[in-house]
């Protein structure tokens, strides 16, 4: 770690690690996943209320998901020079001015860049929480505490499908415009817990002005936007995005070959397959999750017949089933073998959704969900503990941002699926192709697993003393 995080009459545990830091940690990891998930049930009240077909309201979800995108291994690199504290608060303040922004919103373009600013805003949480926790190991000089990296996967990862009935819950109270303002009071929390328990960092002078990469930064930036802008939108006619990625990725890659201190340090990463083999599994394991978070809850609306409420109650045995999973599981270290279960149940949850009739009865739903639940809670944690044990130190908020990079591109390949599968009002149909595409996706997940046998070793390294 390149700064210097100072504790002046900080309590501890029996194991060193500071628990004054959960509390901050925590609420800046729910941030982005409640904001990602709580969008699903909003999309068609917001559509009727602005009068705006669902191909314009779609860009709710995907302007918070370019945001994040690029903004979360940005904002981590920012994290491993200037230490968490600044970009934590900075990032909070977006959040509180995202929430006023989309609770007064006048028109439909005003709530996209109340969601894009929320992208920005909930970037800081997650990296700045893994690179407190690789701080405090170097600190004590002992691995933090497991169940500090459990605690952190059920915020993050259940929280997901917690956002969709508290949205049926907001709209019902106060309409879609409560969905926005929920911020406000969650941006106010995490100012109070920044101001209070996250600790200074001082760092060289030298550093603060020679780490930072700009020209890498805007590379990369370059080369995730029209990436993900075509996989938004797909089509022959926009071949010169495509083409317009690989340029920047080529520019990039060169670029930091030649840079001191790059933005992406391409032969470490290059070097590390573990890791990278650890990011495709997050894109592909969060294709099959968003697929089913997004395209079963808009089939339950839209062909189901359910309401906005009904639909989120229907997800909330994902919850529940991925909180327990997490919980009984979180302080193993087998972290394959979490995978293999974590993709198996994918594909048997998938094969529940190409087998649902057109009017399925609630319990057979509610089975779905339940299943589903049993990789929202074991890949989530098995992948965050890999990237964790597979980052260098110095470099574990950017790491932990791509991470985040990874799984929201993983989110916009299943917003395009959902598009292009789900066109068949309520004909089951639409579910089932999406289905299929989702048995793949999980199928080259659970094979890349199975193959990648550095998993064996990754969290049972040598204790420190």
């Amino acid at each position: 770690m390149t700064s210097v995080l100072t504790r002046r009459g900080r309590a501890t545990s029996g194991d060193g690690f500071d628990r004054s830091l959960l509390t901050p940690m925590l609420l800046g990891t729910i941030l982005n996943p409640i904001n990602s998930s709580i969008i699903a049930v909003s999309l068609v009240p917001i559509g009727v209320a602005f009068g705006a077909p669902a191909a314009e309201t779609a860009w709710l979800v995907s302007a918070l998901y370019l945001a994040t995108a690029i903004g979360q291994p940005v904002v981590g690199r920012l994290i491993d020079l200037f230490g968490p504290r600044r970009l934590f608060l900075a990032g909070a303040t977006l959040t509180g001015i995202a929430g006023v922004l989309g609770a007064f919103a006048p028109a439909l373009w005003v709530l996209v860049v109340a969601r894009i600013v929320l992208g920005f805003g909930t970037c800081a949480g997650y990296p700045a929480a893994m690179y407190l926790i690789r701080g405090e190991a170097d600190r004590t000089g002992k691995d933090s505490p497991a169940g500090v990296l459990t605690a952190l996967a059920v915020a993050a990862q259940t929280i997901v499908v917690i956002g969709p009935p508290l949205g049926g819950l907001l709209i019902h109270l106060g309409g879609w415009r409560a969905t926005f303002a929920i911020n406000i009071p969650l941006a106010v929390a995490c100012l109070v817990a920044g101001l209070l328990w996250l600790p200074k960092t001082t760092m060289p002078q030298r550093e603060k002005t020679s780490g930072l990469d700009i020209p890498g930064i805007a590379l990369f930036t370059a080369l995730l936007l029209t990436a993900l802008l075509f996989l938004m939108n797909p089509q022959a006619a926009h071949w010169y995005l495509p083409v317009l990625a690989i340029a920047s990725a080529v520019a990039l890659v060169l670029r930091e070959l030649h840079t001191p201190a790059p933005f992406l340090d391409v032969r470490v990463l290059g070097g590390n397959f573990p890791l990278l083999a650890t990011y495709g599994r997050v894109m592909l394991t969060s294709t099959v999750g968003y697929c089913f978070l997004y395209g079963f809850t808009q089939w339950l609306e839209s062909g189901r017949g359910l309401n906005p409420g009904a639909a989120g109650l229907i997800l909330l045995p994902l919850s529940l089933t991925g909180i327990a999973v997490s919980a009984i599981t979180g302080r193993r270290a087998a972290i394959r073998g979490k995978l293999i279960v974590g993709a198996t149940a994918q594909i048997v949850g998938c094969t529940v959704l190409l087998l649902m009739p057109g009017h399925a009865p609630i319990w057979l739903l509610l089975t779905a969900a339940c299943v589903m639940g049993i990789p929202q809670g074991l890949n989530s944690l098995a992948n965050q503990n890999a990237v964790y044990y597979q980052s260098t130190p110095d470099r574990i908020g950017s790491s932990a941002g791509l991470l985040r990079t990874f799984n929201y591109i993983g989110a916009m390949i299943a917003a395009a699926a959902g598009g292009a599968f789900l066109t068949t009002g309520d004909n089951p149909a639409g579910l089932h192709h999406l289905a299929i595409f989702m048995i793949a996706a999980a199928t080259l997940f659970l094979a890349l697993t199975l193959a990648d046998r550095s998993l064996r070793l990754v969290g049972r390294p040598a204790r420190r003393t």
